[in-house]
């Protein structure tokens, strides 16, 4: 029987998917929690009254590629995982799958073994590992090192077959330029979560990349092909395509928000598409500049680039993208919390119980308004 030792009344409850007003939390000894009407409680469970706000779930990145002050490019080991998800733990996100923007094949296994051995101690937070390149379209770089791109060998295919087997959530990003469909067979049949992105690719290319097992789009709109009115692009083929996921960078400045807004519509199944930060060394830290693969990257105001201008990455929280969401997109609050919680965990192959209640009372955060940092419940 459900004995509640916690309970927190004045905030309304967000389930991931489900925005719950004049309802209350309660959680019993081991951290469990539930949404019932108020109801009286027994003498000895502490009640905590809040004035507002909504209680929801930790959220759920699938990339990030940095934060307190360090880059998981720099140098990825255990240490480098626990600086960037305790500044993420305190913007709010409770899973994250560290990214490794393209790089050497060394690094690559270096990055791999790294999240593997995380994920075993376990370190918080971490629950897999975004693997962005190196086997992109040079055309569609972005900020990613080209002389690091090239097209995908037995090596590669083996490495990340076997990396599969140890992490649950193994996400890849790649250019079907640069891939073969059975190379993107293999992997989805291995569990990998293929991504299309940093790609020129047309509409058929893409699809057929998608029958083939791609289940996602990495930063929808952002270097890909786009949709034209005789060529669709990736961009309308991941509209047209209501079996895959895509995440998208709602900071404002990545796309803007009368093209999210007609993305949101667009697609039929709206729950296929959520935030990401792709944040970097920057996020949860003071830092207003970096180098990455030895490029210096500045950031002004919340605007991350290179010296020639070309973005890179992001300066961004998901409340920030919540707030976005909610105020310029269309996304109703409700809508806008589901894409940073369980609409992201959805897109992973083990999504536990991450951007949900069922991920216990110390996962979850609150939020006194979308301009407020959020904090935890315990």
């Amino acid at each position: 029987m459900f004995r509640p030792t916690q309970a927190f009344l004045g905030a309304d409850i967000h389930d991931g998917e489900t925005l719950h007003a004049r309802q209350m939390l309660i959680a019993d000894a081991g951290g469990q929690v539930a949404v019932v009407p108020q109801a009286p409680l027994p003498d000895d469970c502490a009640l905590t009254r809040l004035e507002g706000g909504t209680i929801l779930p930790g959220y759920v990145d699938l990339q990030v590629n940095g934060g307190g002050g360090v880059m998981f490019n720099d140098a990825p080991t255990v240490e480098t995982l626990n600086q960037i998800a305790s500044a993420h733990a305190a913007l709010g996100t409770r899973a994250l799958l560290p990214t490794l923007i393209t790089d050497t094949a060394d690094q690559t296994k270096a990055a791999i073994a790294t999240v593997q051995q995380a994920m075993a101690m376990p370190c918080a937070g971490i629950i897999g590992l975004h693997l962005e390149g190196p086997h992109l379209d040079p055309s569609r770089k972005g900020a990613h090192d080209g002389n690091l791109i090239r097209p995908m060998q037995d090596s590669d295919l083996n490495m990340l077959v076997q990396a599969a087997g140890r992490i649950a959530n193994l996400m890849v990003t790649l250019a079907p330029e640069n891939v073969t469909l059975d190379q993107i067979k293999t992997l989805a049949e291995a569990g990998v979560i293929v991504s299309l992105g940093h790609t020129d690719a047309n509409y058929d290319t893409c699809m057929a990349a998608f029958d083939a097992g791609a289940s996602c789009a990495t930063h929808l709109f952002n270097a890909m092909s786009q949709m034209t009115n005789r060529a669709p692009g990736l961009v309308g083929a991941v509209l047209d395509r209501d079996d895959v996921f895509a995440g998208v960078i709602a900071d404002g400045i990545h796309v803007h928000p009368a093209t999210l807004r007609m993305a949101l519509r667009a697609k039929q199944r709206g729950d296929r598409i959520f935030a990401v930060t792709d944040a970097m060394a920057t996020a949860g830290s003071d830092k207003d500049q970096f180098l990455l693969n030895g490029r210096e990257i500045r950031r002004d105001d919340n605007r991350l680039t290179l010296a020639d201008g070309t973005l890179a990455g992001a300066h961004l929280d998901l409340t920030r993208a919540i707030a976005v969401l909610s105020s310029s997109a269309g996304d109703s609050l409700e809508t806008a919390i589901a894409r940073a919680t369980a609409w992201p965990a959805a897109a992973l192959r083990d999504a536990g119980h991450w951007g949900r209640l069922g991920a216990g009372l110390q996962n979850l955060i609150y939020l006194r308004d979308a301009t407020a940092q959020p904090v935890g419940l315990v």
